[in-house]
């Protein structure tokens, strides 16, 4: 199949223009979400200090739901450890809370490893689609400016982020961690596996065009909406031909038929955007790197992040519709 070149996929059409239908309520929940009150619940307070059994050797002093809660106003607003204990000993005195004891810096870091965060409860309905795609976190290493000036170094390295993301509503349904060198399509089963709801479609993009990825998909009921690569040829099991209603081989005779425009328009396949709009949002609060160095306190502090997401996501979110021309 030839490829069409993007000059020629221009459109003299002005770009669509949309407007927020909700704008009083969305108003409203971008305030709430700097409520503290949302991180730091009573919750938290209520169960400020542990209450494990007494063991051998040193005891816990502070809950897990201590330290999360800490940990959340560390991610919320970006704090350095050393800042975080100054802001939460200033938190519990404002709130008249101040007979409780704040954890030392030193003891929020070493216990960030061992938390278990359990995720945000997002309200459950019918089926859903799910949107998966993957970005990059950026560790440690130089700035665009000096990449694109001497070059990249090898000290500069990144995570990668998997989501599954509700087009519909925008909470996060699933996510993983991984090293920069993981495959895309590695993750869609450990990604399906933590979605709760019942789902209807997963939309993925051309780079989970894999075998594996089509059949975990289709084995557990789910429309794929997935695009075949531009030199896609059908997949068949004894002969060329042989499965012709195996859902990539009918994707790919559609797209013959029509165009992958066509195509993507027909299928929903632009849902997708919203997953990538999950990942913008995700860098936009909390900023485009790791503070934390060791890989699994990295996965300790993306499940916090991505609470947090959710947490405000269940707040409010704008509700858009294509501007109509004057």
């Amino acid at each position: 199949m030839s490829k069409v070149k993007k000059d020629l996929q221009k459109s003299d059409r002005p770009k669509q223009k949309y407007q927020i239908m909700n704008w009083s309520g969305y108003n409203n929940a971008l305030k709430n979400r700097g409520n503290i009150t949302l991180y730091f619940s009573d919750e938290a307070i209520a169960n400020w200090y542990s209450d494990l059994p007494a063991q051998k050797g040193a005891q816990f002093i502070y809950s897990d739901l201590c330290l999360e809660a800490c940990m959340m106003v560390k991610c919320l607003f970006k704090l350095p450890y050393r800042q975080l204990e100054g802001m939460l000993t200033s938190l519990l005195k404002l709130m008249h809370i101040d007979h409780l004891k704040v954890p030392s810096y030193t003891q929020i870091c070493r216990r960030v490893t061992t938390l278990d965060i359990r995720p945000f409860h997002i309200p459950t309905g019918g089926p859903i689609c799910i949107a998966i795609d993957s970005t990059g976190i950026k560790i440690y290493g130089e700035g665009e400016w000096k990449v694109r000036k001497h070059g990249v170094s090898k000290r500069r390295t990144w995570r990668k982020l998997h989501l599954g993301v509700d087009p519909k509503t925008g909470f996060v349904h699933s996510h993983t961690l991984t090293l920069n060198d993981m495959d895309d399509g590695s993750q869609v089963k450990e990604l399906l596996d933590q979605v709760n709801s019942p789902i209807k479609e997963a939309v993925l993009d051309g780079a989970y065009d894999q075998e594996a990825s089509w059949d975990e998909v289709i084995e557990r009921g789910i429309i794929p909406i997935i695009p075949p690569r531009s030199n896609a040829v059908e997949w068949y099991l004894n002969e060329p031909g042989d499965y012709p209603e195996y859902p990539r081989n009918a994707i790919i005779k559609r797209i013959d038929q029509t165009d992958r425009a066509t195509w993507k328009k027909e299928s929903g396949y632009h849902q997708r955007s919203l997953a990538e709009t999950a990942m913008f949002r995700y860098k936009i609060i909390f900023g485009p790197m790791f503070f934390s160095r060791i890989f699994e306190k990295q996965e300790v502090e993306n499940d916090i992040k991505i609470k947090i997401l959710n947490i405000m996501t269940a707040q409010g979110m704008p509700n858009s519709e294509l501007k109509r021309a004057d």
